[in-house]
């Protein structure tokens, strides 16, 4: 089963590709083997049946990134295209149930800010009529990542603008109350797998609260430390996953 893992910076995917099944670092410590740049400057790391991808920061980054390389591996004889793709990196955690340094894998991916806002509140895509605003990822293959990770499996919202006042975050909670994490790309990468027809995957490590900002508080090598533990763990799970039944 071959994987792609999409995420937005390079310190994410190399924190991914640490935690992956294969050869040891480099001697500069760099982990695998050199990645290669795609069409559209996306760099790309190959560690066994796993490709991690850095496709940009925010929903139409991803979404182009992750389309180009599902479009490329599509092109690719049998049975070297993608079974799985897997949004992956760092975002914010809404307390109290992610705290920083921990793990969301979602059951639910959102895009909490695709819609419309009028006088009587904000109306998602839905429910305009214009498209969908949910991708689901498989629920056993979810549950299992986040018992193998410890992880909080729970929703994951994509927003194109991070959170950052108190007000912005009750917003998100009254509209979204059983919501984990956010972050900028779930659902950009949820969409171009949908669009090749494979199933998706989101998982965050929490670098921060969603809220007001302060950076003094971020424990971003704290999550990147925990993306790593994660996909260590996480490995064996998705490469014994069959697919959907």
């Amino acid at each position: 089963m071959r994987v792609l893992i999409v995420t937005a910076v390079a310190a994410e995917a190399d924190s991914v590709v640490r935690g992956l099944p294969g050869p040891p670092p480099r001697p500069d410590h760099t982990p695998g083997p050199e990645p290669h740049t795609l069409p559209g400057g996306y760099l790309i790391h190959h560690r066994g049946n796993f490709d991690v991808l850095v496709a940009g920061v925010g929903p139409a980054a991803a979404a182009a990134g992750t389309a180009t390389a599902l479009a490329l591996a599509a092109r690719a004889p049998a049975p070297d295209g993608y079974s799985l793709v897997v949004s992956a990196g760092i975002g914010g955690g809404f307390a109290p149930a992610a705290p920083g340094g921990s793990l969301v894998v979602a059951d639910a991916i959102v895009a909490a800010d695709l819609g419309a806002e009028t006088p009587q509140g904000f109306l998602t895509v839905t429910e305009l009529g214009f498209g969908h605003s949910v991708h689901l990822p498989p629920a056993e293959l979810a549950a299992r990542a986040a018992e193998a990770t410890g992880a909080l499996l729970a929703p994951v919202l994509t927003v194109s603008t991070v959170t950052g006042t108190a007000d912005g975050a009750a917003r998100l909670a009254a509209r979204h109350p059983l919501a984990g994490a956010e972050a900028m790309e779930g659902f950009g990468v949820a969409e171009a797998a949908a669009a090749h027809g494979l199933p998706v995957l989101e998982v965050r490590a929490v670098s921060n609260a969603v809220g007001p900002r302060d950076r003094a508080a971020w424990r971003i090598g704290d999550a990147l430390a925990a993306l790593t533990d994660g996909f260590r763990a996480l490995g064996p799970v998705l490469t014994a996953w069959g697919g959907p039944s």
